[in-house]
């Protein structure tokens, strides 16, 4: 039988925790020990099958989003934030960790059908083995589609800006108003952070649902097998490239900017790749910089801890 607990971290899990990373996360199973009807004490976080992160822009260390994520549905409504770039986007962050991408088109009854069906032809063209579907909870458009997708025993995770419809829909595949929901700001065009923390839904079929505030910042972390996957066809490009270690920026012989310039290859998706790729290396190359430095602070404390028991001998 299923029960919530009001649970806290026992003080040895917080020891053997060497990162923030390694606490509790919304998705994860834990080991608990019940202390009454209401509360439990954390004592293990069972491994993860996947786990989805994201860094902030000017922070180095990583932020859990979910974890033990099978399928990660990314909501764009369109409007205002309607923009392919950052579908790539949320596909290296997912694709990169393991996780089944699913992309969404929400409130499509915002716009008229040729509109619509522009949109979807560029996201097919672009995305091409990805699942598309377009939803609309004033039509109750693609809830099935939705509803179909969510299996028992796996979870899902909603990923997307503010207002691009994430908990209403949610609320439509629960069948009640339970996660509150606000309306479109008329001043600047762009959605309210209505949802202010992770929350995990049960669906009547079994199935696992996870909310998340929307996220302005996507920075990533560890997402190079992720920008590849995305980018395969720069990948199968690359093979003609006159250099092995081309990076597609200004050496001769690009076969990638001959395909751009040519028009064989989409030029915004070019770019995309570019600006990606370059903080991936930025954030690995940080990373490995912060290891640097946290060693010779080790070795430092370590002489200098010598050196005082030495004085006391």
């Amino acid at each position: 039988m299923a029960h919530e607990y009001l649970a806290k971290i026992s003080g040895k899990q917080v020891f053997n925790a060497p990162a923030r990373e390694d606490y509790p996360a919304v998705g994860d199973w834990v080991a608990i020990t019940e202390l009454d009807a209401e509360r439990a004490t954390i004592h293990r976080v069972l491994p993860r099958k996947t786990v989805l992160k994201r860094k902030y822009i000017d922070q180095l260390e990583p932020q859990v989003i979910a974890s033990n994520i099978d399928v990660a549905f990314i909501i764009e409504s369109v409007g205002r934030d309607y923009n392919l770039n950052r579908f790539e986007r949320y596909l290296a962050l997912v694709i990169g960790r393991n996780i089944e991408p699913v992309m969404v088109i929400n409130k499509i009854d915002l716009i008229a059908g040729s509109e619509l069906n522009r949109n979807l032809s560029q996201v097919t063209k672009r995305f091409k083995d990805i699942d598309v579907i377009p939803t609309s909870t004033i039509l109750d458009a693609g809830l099935n589609g939705l509803t179909a997708r969510i299996l028992r025993g796996e979870t899902y995770c909603f990923l997307g800006s503010s207002g691009v419809g994430k908990s209403s829909l949610i609320n439509k595949l629960l069948g009640k108003e339970i996660i509150k929901t606000n309306t479109i700001s008329h001043h600047t065009g762009k959605g309210k952070h209505t949802t202010t923390g992770r929350e995990m839904y049960f669906m009547e079929n079994g199935g696992i649902v996870i909310d998340n505030p929307g996220m302005r910042e996507i920075g990533l972390v560890d997402s190079n097998a992720g920008i590849e996957n995305v980018f395969e066809e720069i990948k199968a490009i690359a093979k003609k490239c006159k250099f092995k270690d081309c990076t597609h920026v200004h050496e001769p012989g690009c076969a990638v900017r001959d395909a751009v310039e040519s028009g064989e290859f989409c030029e915004d998706k070019y770019s995309n790749y570019l600006k990606l790729t370059r903080e991936a290396e930025h954030y690995e190359k940080t990373k490995l910089e912060k290891r640097g430095k946290d060693r010779q602070l080790g070795k430092f404390i370590k002489k200098a801890q010598d050196q005082q028991k030495q004085q006391e001998s």
